[in-house]
């Protein structure tokens, strides 16, 4: 058309059908005039050979200073971020622009990749069925999950087939240790029923950085053992280097979106018990599995099969007794019975709970307590233990430790302060070890925690201690009276006689 411009293609395709043609033919096959065509037979470049190159419409902002200012600061630092720099150059110059910005950040990208340093590079691998499993640990922190209306700070361990796609996730409640890797990896493995080749991990890498050499090393047989039980090699990946656990580190983010997605449908990150939150979090795994299922038996087929029974997943640890009525391990203070003052108990020390012995005997499981991040030390504390002790010694509540974890219900720690605030401190004192007695002989601790729910709920409402052990009787302490009323021996005979008949 007049006053249009011929683009490449055209000027190609006049070429081609002038081989054979006139060049008015062959430009009318090419859509253009004869006379466009006159003028491509003396100068056959293509228009966009003929094009001026695009200049600068204005001046470069960044001329004065990018390469005797930029670039030396790219070279002595080379992970630094575009925008830290740019930052930096309005700070030596404070006339340079915010719209600058996106300039200099393409400037430095194109620098980098003429002049930058080497980038590390991912080398995609081929997995080989039955042969790589993946162990690491990802935190759910941010997820606000609530057990009983206290915030749940945990990790999830998560195991991952690099060729098959099978998941197990088990909810940890401390940080990232041996005990924490061998419960996690053995339920895993007893889940899929079958065990891989070879087991990678990052080593626990934060649990190495807080150990010293002997520990370390300590750590490390510990885990070849576990791996020699289920005929496992111990892989490992360098610390901190993620892409080289790619298999498994792509599969948190998917877990962590299903987890979140999952708490939005149901409405709520509130759960009653840990056991509840468990069970919800195998439902997921359980769906995501169920959607890989036949590469999953297909998989099963090339595993090794599994030794007779699990091998040990807990550190065992001896501890002392004190005089306090309890231990102290890992910066953690635990109440026991107080007959067992001064004798020497075996911990079986697990994720989330305590195991202990007295010689072979086994005494009592009690839950695991953590100390503070900041290093302040924690307290599991049962009142049952101490409770007799504290009625000879009820001023002892006053400036007790442990005070605040004493108390079994918020209701009885709430009511502690209000008998403070009305009553001398020896009369609050001994009506609140009053208190935990009932709660613990008539055993009526949740129905007591409801009856000074109430009596909060009015500014005037105390405890009338006569009342409530009349309200809580009969003492459970006290033998009842049984009455046993004899049957006549005619009954007997009465149910005899068909039999009689019968043989008869």
């Amino acid at each position: 058309m007049p006053g249009s411009h011929i683009n490449d293609h055209q000027v190609r395709l006049y070429m081609k059908m002038r081989q054979t043609v006139s060049p008015r033919s062959a430009a009318a096959c090419a859509a253009f005039s004869t006379a466009t065509a006159y003028r491509l037979e003396q100068d056959a470049q293509l228009p966009s050979q003929k094009k001026a190159p695009r200049g600068r419409r204005r001046p470069d902002p960044l001329a004065d200073i990018f390469d005797s200012e930029v670039v030396p600061l790219l070279e002595s630092a080379p992970g630094i971020r575009a925008v830290a720099v740019f930052e930096e150059m309005q700070r030596r110059h404070p006339e340079l622009p915010d719209g600058v910005r996106r300039t200099m950040e393409r400037r430095i990208r194109s620098w980098r990749a003429l002049q930058g340093p080497d980038r590390d590079v991912i080398f995609r691998q081929v997995h080989e069925p039955g042969r790589m499993g993946l162990s690491d640990f990802t935190d759910m922190a941010d997820l606000g999950v609530r057990i009983a209306g206290v915030e749940l700070d945990h990790r999830l361990y998560h195991f991952r087939l690099a060729c098959s796609g099978f998941e197990h996730a088990h909810v940890i409640l401390g940080g990232e240790s041996y005990v924490a890797l061998a419960e996690g990896l053995q339920n895993a493995l007893w889940a899929l029923g079958e065990a891989p080749r070879d087991n990678r991990s990052e080593m626990l890498s934060a649990a190495f950085s807080n150990l010293d050499g002997s520990a370390r090393d300590d750590l490390t047989h510990r885990y070849d053992a576990l791996c020699r039980h289920y005929r496992m090699g111990p892989s490992r990946n360098n610390r901190g280097v993620a892409h080289e656990n790619g298999a498994i580190e792509s599969a948190h983010g998917h877990l962590k979106a299903a987890v979140r997605d999952a708490l939005l449908m149901r409405g709520s990150v509130d759960f009653g018990e840990l056991a509840e939150y468990r069970r919800f979090i195998d439902e997921i795994v359980a769906r995501k599995n169920a959607r890989s299922a036949k590469r999953i038996d297909a998989e099963r087929a090339v595993l090794q099969s599994l030794p007779g029974m699990r091998t040990s997943d807990y550190e065992e640890v001896l501890v002392m007794v004190t005089s306090s009525g309890g231990f102290t391990l890992r910066k953690v203070f635990y109440t026991v019975p107080s007959r067992l003052i001064g004798h020497r108990l075996r911990v079986r020390l697990y994720d989330d709970r305590l195991e202990l012995f007295l010689g072979g005997t086994p005494l009592f499981t009690l839950p695991r307590g953590r100390a503070d991040r900041k290093g302040k030390h924690d307290h599991v504390v049962d009142y049952r233990h101490v409770i007799h002790a504290l009625r000879r010694k009820p001023m002892a509540l006053l400036n007790l430790v442990y005070r605040d974890q004493l108390f079994p219900r918020e209701a009885y720690r709430r009511m502690f302060d209000r008998l403070i605030e009305r009553l001398a401190d020896r009369m609050a004192c001994r009506t609140m070890v009053e208190l935990l007695s009932l709660a613990h002989e008539r055993a009526c601790e949740a129905e007591l925690a409801g009856v000074l729910e109430s009596l909060l709920a009015t500014p005037q409402g105390m405890p009338d201690m006569a009342a409530l052990r009349a309200r809580f009787a009969p003492d459970p302490a006290a033998l009842p009276e049984v009455i046993v009323e004899l049957v006549p021996l005619s009954a007997y005979e009465a149910l005899l006689a068909p039999r009689a008949e019968e043989m008869a």
